[in-house]
């Protein structure tokens, strides 16, 4: 693998708390965290926040041990069931928690015809498009510096023609258009927060999301990284299929972010099933044969996406299983037990992926450092220092 562009090197001075140059010494540098986002959906924190359980301590404890990236939901009709009413309370305490941590947090969606607000149906399309855009300065101006990430639109190559049922945003999307519409709420995202990474986010894999993308491009919305969900209930697609992806929609030379990623380690869902929501049973367990066929796919896919330099981003679903539609497609089992894809993960990130290192300064207390990029902390002499290894900039590090 070819992992240059994953990595840095600068050389550093070190000094002790005094401003002296720690010559001739040895320091001992270990990465705590991955520039690269590492990342799972994190909802499972929503219920630590609100029952600090034994249960869900053990869950969160787990996902803390792999990821530094979660998403949450802001589902709009769970989210704010009752108009004026949105449970702003329970993700903003669940955020701030995540980034106390060290975890970037990034808001899953602000804009969906699914789980929509029903309340919305009563309003015309003029005021629900009003709406929708109020809500989208709401959410993202009052989570400003928590929640710097969003799904702006999710699913808006079949927004228009959503058919399953009656819903207000793709009322809207069919009177304004895809281009139009997806212009109007990134216009609304960027103006609250200038800063935000902006995603947008789909299923839909084919030409028709490309030439869509092209489209926003060119109609100058500003896409900060483009969103591809994986959802491969249906058995994994292989590393001829990830690649045409990425040859696809590497092109635009936008950040590609993998945002919804799930592989089955039980009985795979039927190829006859058009929409995976379709697949209603009352238990779908994990299998000891499923669990290493998954742990070897998530290997594979893991692998060939950190190895692609525009890759900023992979998010696995669920981490536990029964998450979404009872699919065993988490890390963990439901018992909480750790699956072979858990531990495969933890090796990668912490392990193969990850810098520890044992130098020796020279007579001006200077290192060269090599690395994957993140941040570290530097021990020597019984003294601490934390630095980021990023780009190729010289520092000066004081440890005290």
């Amino acid at each position: 693998m070819n992992l240059s562009h994953r990595k840095a090197k600068k050389e550093i001075v070190f000094k002790d708390a005094q401003g002296n140059a720690l010559a001739n010494r040895q320091v001992s540098i270990e990465q705590k965290s991955h520039s690269f986002l590492f990342g799972c959906g994190a909802f499972e924190f929503m219920n630590h926040i609100k029952d600090a359980s034994e249960e869900t301590a053990d869950i969160t404890g787990k996902w803390l041990e792999l990821f530094n990236y979660g998403t949450l939901p802001f589902y709009w009709g769970r989210y704010e069931p009752e108009e004026g009413k949105p449970d702003q309370d329970t993700l903003m305490k669940t955020a701030k928690y995540l980034q106390e941590l060290g975890v970037r947090v990034k808001g899953h969606p602000l804009c969906w015809h699914t789980v929509c607000a029903d309340w919305l149906m009563k309003y015309d399309k003029k005021t629900i498009l009003q709406k929708q855009l109020d809500r989208i300065h709401r959410e993202v101006t009052n989570f400003k510096g928590v929640i710097d990430m969003w799904d702006v639109i999710n699913e808006v190559v079949i927004m228009p023609v959503f058919d399953k049922y009656d819903n207000a945003v793709t009322r809207i999307c069919n009177d304004r258009g895809r281009i139009a519409l997806v212009k109007d709420v990134f216009a609304a995202a960027h103006e609250s927060n200038p800063d935000a990474t902006l995603l947008i986010n789909d299923f839909n894999l084919s030409e028709a999301y490309r030439i869509l993308i092209d489209g926003l491009l060119n109609a100058g919305v500003p896409i900060s990284a483009i969103g591809i969900q994986t959802h491969q209930h249906q058995g994994y697609m292989g590393r001829e299929k990830v690649l045409d992806i990425l040859k696809r929609y590497e092109v635009f030379g936008l950040p590609i972010h993998f945002t919804e990623n799930t592989l089955i380690s039980g009985e795979i869902m039927p190829s006859y099933i058009v929409d995976l929501n379709d697949w209603q049973v009352d238990e779908w367990p994990t299998t000891p044969e499923g669990e290493e066929r998954q742990c070897r796919e998530i290997e594979e896919m893991y692998r060939i996406l950190f190895e692609h330099p525009l890759v900023e981003a992979i998010t696995t679903w669920d981490f536990r299983d029964g998450a979404w539609l009872k699919a065993p497609a988490g890390f963990l089992r439901l018992d909480n037990s750790e699956k072979p894809s858990y531990e495969m993960l933890r090796k990668l990130i912490k392990e193969e992926w990850s810098t520890k290192s044992l130098l020796t300064t020279d007579s001006e207390g200077r290192v060269t450092v090599e690395g994957f990029k993140g941040e570290y902390e530097a021990f020597a002499d019984g003294f601490t220092g934390k630095f980021d290894l990023k780009d190729d900039t010289p520092i000066s590090i004081r440890l005290s």
